[in-house]
């Protein structure tokens, strides 16, 4: 009984033994494709990763290259024709940037406006209504004001001042645009003379050089084309600039030439009811 127990233990492990390989074998192949879609996974997104950063390193690298090239051409363009083009752009802005400014603070509800003139003119309150313009700001209500302020003249003398007055408001909401327009036609004039110089420049070269030599030329033309191409891009700034003041005064004269007839209107009413 004993060798029979023996025999039966001894075939139990080895069958076991036998079960443990197969085990190892059927589970080997698994586990190796397992760890082989791991890296392959891991490696997709690493790529991709790489592929998302890699468009913001190109376009930091395109920038920082850009206002490089910027200003190295700047400085080749010769200090003293660039400074002259830069000073022109400067002065320029300032003067476009008050323009904005102040019509920008000119601009009011004129509909509002004549309203509330309208309301103390049709409660015979000419004094609230001369408050109304005084206490606003912009050259609607200044040409109102001028109008009220005669109104016991009688009519025609009322429109001869809010025409005179007009005119007046028109010539400040244009103050300054004439030295816009001059620093428009000096940016590009300055990059000329510069081109001309330069090509002067290039010839004194050659000649001293005795040779037409592309390196010795190269100078000089580089100067020459800087300098013209940063003067029209200064005079392109400062005209986008002036046309936007220009609609702005446009509209502002509109809403003078309107505000003016309506208020002749009112004081027509006001004159026929008193």
């Amino acid at each position: 009984m004993k060798k029979l127990f023996a025999i039966v233990a001894m075939l139990g492990m080895f069958t076991f033994g036998t079960q443990m390989v197969y085990a190892q074998e059927e589970v080997a192949p698994v586990a190796t494709e397992v760890s082989d879609s791991i890296a392959t996974d891991s490696t997709a997104v690493a790529e991709e990763v790489a592929a998302e950063e890699a468009p913001a390193v190109v376009e930091e690298a395109e920038s920082e290259g850009f206002h490089k090239i910027l200003k190295t051409k700047f400085i080749e363009g010769d200090a003293a024709f660039m400074s002259l083009v830069a000073i022109a752009m400067v002065i320029g802005l300032a003067f476009c940037i008050e323009r904005i400014i102040y019509l920008s603070l000119a601009q009011v509800n004129t509909k509002k406006l004549m309203e509330a003139i309208a309301a103390a003119l049709e409660a015979k309150d000419v004094e609230k209504a001369k408050d109304i313009c005084r206490n606003t700001a912009g050259p609607v209500a200044a040409i109102c004001y001028q109008g009220l302020m005669r109104i016991d003249e009688g009519l025609d003398t009322v429109e001869r001042s809010v025409v005179s007055y007009g005119s007046v408001q028109s010539g400040l909401l244009e103050k300054g645009c004439s030295w816009i327009t001059l620093l428009i036609a000096m940016a590009p004039s300055l990059g000329f003379l510069g081109t001309v110089i330069g090509m002067v420049m290039a010839f004194d070269e050659i000649q001293r050089a005795g040779d037409i030599s592309p390196t010795i030329v190269a100078g000089g033309m580089k100067v020459a084309l800087i300098t013209t191409i940063y003067g029209i891009i200064v005079a392109l700034i400062l005209q986008l600039f002036y046309n936007y003041i220009l609609g702005k005064i446009e509209a502002l004269t509109a809403d003078m030439e309107d505000s003016s007839i309506v208020l002749l209107d009112l004081l027509t009413k006001y004159n026929l009811k008193k």
